[in-house]
């Protein structure tokens, strides 16, 4: 079991309320992910459910258990940090059992947990080295070792790939994945990467300033983001945004349209016109960032493949107009 509910939670510091009274609800097994901006409280909304913090009003239930006031090592939560925090001096296989050690289990049941912990990982045939031989992509491993000996009711992830180069950020994301895939855990993930919470998770939970923006599925979010703050912050390139006279002929203060859907046309076709500025070419996809379009300052267009367009060309936008979205003044979504 690893149901985490929170009730009308809130956390002041002084007389700041950084988490207004808030109610949410992970399901047991879920992949949740705590996604926003730095600064939005996604970080102290995670150490709130940890006990590292503590509650200035409501309630934390842990399998419908009142757990606001139990102590962190006893709410039977593991939490991976940002900071691997290994031992230096230690083996792996010693960093792994340090948690059961100073739990007092005996030496055979250690044994066991690191073992299959380290099968899980793939950390087998490194459980004799120290620390200081491995990469970052398997310290980070050992950390998240650590937490899965303690077979715990759910894992709580602090934005642990943050250290990783692009590449190993890539790789581990896919373990932990995989992880969850197998263990069947409760996680909870928080990120300010957008990339990780798409991909990663099976509800996400949007904040800004302490709020909950949205809670969702990844497609959720993608395909009907309740205001102007979930529809930029998901997707990637970000959604672009227009307003004026093209908004107003769809009954809305601002339309928003993502780069994927906006097809590409010959200059002088179609209901847009621009000027590429900077043409990004990947590959599979190429990314123009047209300017002189009257609708903003730069329309970001995702076109698929390679295409042989430049900077300064001119260049014709069709926008897929069932895939417009629309928001009144205050940035809510207009169905």
């Amino acid at each position: 079991m690893g149901q985490i509910t929170l009730e009308k939670v809130t956390k002041r510091f002084g007389d700041v309320e950084v988490i207004p009274p808030l109610d949410l609800t992970i399901g047991d097994g879920e992949f949740t992910v705590f996604v926003g901006p730095s600064g939005c409280g996604k970080s102290t909304l995670l150490r709130l459910i940890a006990g590292l913090e503590d509650v200035s009003s409501g309630a934390i239930r842990i399998d419908g258990t009142d757990a606001t006031d139990i102590p962190p090592a006893k709410r039977g939560l593991a939490m991976v940090f940002q900071s691997y925090a290994l031992y230096p001096h230690m083996s792996v296989r010693r960093n792994i059992a340090f948690p059961l050690r100073m739990a007092g289990m005996d030496k055979a049941e250690q044994d066991r947990r690191v073992t299959q912990a380290a099968e899980v990982l793939n950390l087998t045939d490194y459980l004799d080295r120290r620390p200081g031989q491995l990469s970052g992509g398997q310290r980070q491993r050992v950390a998240i070792g650590r937490a899965i000996v303690r077979e715990p009711e759910a894992f709580l992830f602090d934005e642990p790939l943050s250290n990783l180069d692009a590449a190993l950020r890539v790789g581990m994301r896919l373990e932990i994945s995989e992880l969850h895939e197998r263990l069947k855990t409760t996680m909870i993930y928080v990120t300010h990467d957008q990339v990780e919470a798409m991909t990663m998770a099976d509800k996400i939970v949007v904040l800004r300033a302490g709020h909950i923006e949205q809670v969702g599925s990844p497609l959720e979010l993608y395909r009907t983001p309740r205001n102007i703050f979930v529809a930029g912050f998901i997707g990637s390139p970000k959604m672009n945004f227009i307003a004026g006279a093209e908004a107003a002929q769809h009954g809305a203060e601002t339309i928003g349209i993502r780069p994927e859907h906006i097809d590409v046309a010959e200059a002088g076709e179609g209901p847009w016109q621009g000027r590429i500025g900077v043409a990004e070419h990947l590959g599979s996809d190429t990314f123009f960032h047209v300017h002189d379009t009257g609708l903003a300052d730069i329309v970001t267009v995702r076109a698929p493949g390679e295409v042989s367009l430049r900077h300064g060309d001119r260049i014709g936008l069709v926008p897929r107009q069932d895939q417009i979205h629309r928001f009144d003044k205050e940035g809510l979504r207009l169905e």
